[in-house]
């Protein structure tokens, strides 16, 4: 066969196509998961304006979950069905709407109701993009693992909310209207991100005859349940970890450290989920059950740390924000090992269905113990609520820990099948070109490869 100049120049203009598309829905994954932590600096200023309790926040929280995880399970399956673009552009226009929301809207309901639509952007976007740009990388560099793609969804993810956070927090402190100003810039960062994936070439293709439309489904590995459930625990308190930093770093902050600085309340939001995703760049090569057993040491080292900076006679900041990276990048580690896990133990032909769990269970973990902290708080102090969260934490952890390493090849011979290996702890739900194109027409539409807030 002759391959002529002008097919190698439109094979090159359309794997031109496909990288930029892949890096415009990551900066699009982006933009959506900074949106779900922006308000987090600015729940005292909105104290300050409306005069609601810092339960109230925990009731606005509680709807940003809801949000998130029914979106999740109802209409993350949408763009199996309907396409990759004509789920994602509708979900980014919903974040835009949502942020518009929090400009204009200025009362508590407004509040509820972005919240609640963010959550909703947050779900929707996240489940479209990791299964976007995994087909996207496919063919942007075909026969290539699908690595790249899995770092930077987990990437775009975590760093989104750390981003969100910190620019929120500095914005708040420098700027004389931080309430608006936020989300002005948000706005414009989501219509850059609109305008990036309108261009971006589609990779569904729709399936004949087109099956009906189905809910997000979890299928749990008969053989392996233990390990299963195991490793969606651990994914749930690596993120819970994470989680006790942007619902209680702030309150922490003021009525312990004595830091009422709203930058530094949105720097370590950052810090910590900076360290979670520098972890998945530091682990690529390491066995999974070293980066579990590395993971599950630095979070409770790095919860440890956050405990004793409050409890000193004299609270200590840097023990404080060292810690919280700490636990961050431990958080990180167990949610990877986790993942990893999941995708040794899966049955191959619900492979995609095995994962969903996982990834609504980092969803729940990162929801479920902010809302009762905030709970907790009406009736203890901060420091023995976070006392009290670390004990939880460590005791569920220690007590997951020993199914949860569980080898290899004990877990395949209880398969009875060829699962896919996962030693490397950076393993990808999709392999090769092939199981993509395989799994996507069936059910491959993924989610936040590191669950969002």
């Amino acid at each position: 066969m002759v391959t002529t100049n002008a097919g190698l120049q439109d094979r090159g203009t359309r794997t031109g196509r496909y990288e930029r598309g892949f890096w415009a829905v990551g900066f699009s994954l982006l933009v959506v998961m900074a949106l779900g932590t922006a308000p987090s600096p600015l729940y005292g200023l909105y104290q300050q304006r409306d005069g609601f309790s810092t339960f109230t926040i925990t009731l606005i929280f509680a709807v940003y979950s809801l949000g998130s995880t029914s979106s999740l399970i109802l209409a993350g399956p949408a763009s199996d069905w309907l396409g990759r673009k004509k789920v994602l552009i509708p979900g980014l226009a919903l974040g835009v709407v949502s942020a518009a929301i929090f400009l204009w809207w200025r009362s508590l309901p407004g509040l509820y109701t972005g919240r609640f639509l963010t959550g909703v952007s947050v779900g929707v976007v996240a489940a479209t993009a990791t299964a976007h740009m995994a087909e996207l990388h496919v063919r942007s560099k075909p026969g290539a693992s699908l690595r790249r793609a899995q770092l930077l969804a987990s990437v775009a993810n975590l760093g989104g909310l750390g981003l969100g956070a910190l620019v929120s927090g500095l914005l708040a402190q420098y700027v004389s209207a931080p309430l608006g100003t936020v989300y002005v810039v948000i706005l414009a960062a989501l219509a850059l991100a609109i305008l990036a994936v309108v261009f971006t070439p589609e990779t569904w293709l729709r399936p004949e005859p087109r099956p009906p439309y189905r809910f997000e489904r979890i299928a749990v590995p008969a053989a392996a349940r233990g390990q299963f459930f195991a490793a969606t625990g651990a994914a749930a308190i690596a993120f819970a970890g994470l989680g006790l930093f942007t619902g209680l770093a702030g309150v922490l902050l003021v009525a312990t450290l004595h830091r009422t600085s709203l930058a530094l309340a949105g720097a370590t939001v950052f810090a910590v989920f900076a360290g979670a995703a520098v972890m998945q760049f530091l682990t690529l090569t390491w066995k999974r059950t070293t980066v579990l057993t590395s993971g599950i040491g630095a979070l409770l080292i790095g919860l440890g740390l956050v405990v004793t900076s409050i409890w000193l006679t004299t609270p200590n900041l840097a023990l404080f924000l060292v810690g919280g990276v700490i636990a961050g990048s431990g958080s990180g580690a167990v949610f990877k090992g986790s993942l990893g896990t999941v995708m040794m133990i899966a049955e191959p032909a619900h492979r995609a269905e095995s994962v969903a769990g996982i990834l609504l269970a980092g969803y729940f973990g990162l929801s479920i113990p902010a809302i009762g902290l905030g709970i907790a708080l009406r009736s203890v102090s901060p420091k023995v609520t976070l006392l009290g969260f670390t004990i939880l934490v460590a005791v569920a952890i220690v007590g997951a820990a020993p199914v949860l390493l569980r080898g290899e090849r004990r877990a395949a011979a209880s398969l009875g099948s060829n699962p896919t290996p996962a030693s490397n702890a950076s393993a990808t739900p999709l392999s090769s070109a092939t199981e993509l194109n395989d799994t996507t027409s069936n059910h491959h539409h993924g989610g936040p490869v590191a669950a969002t807030n």
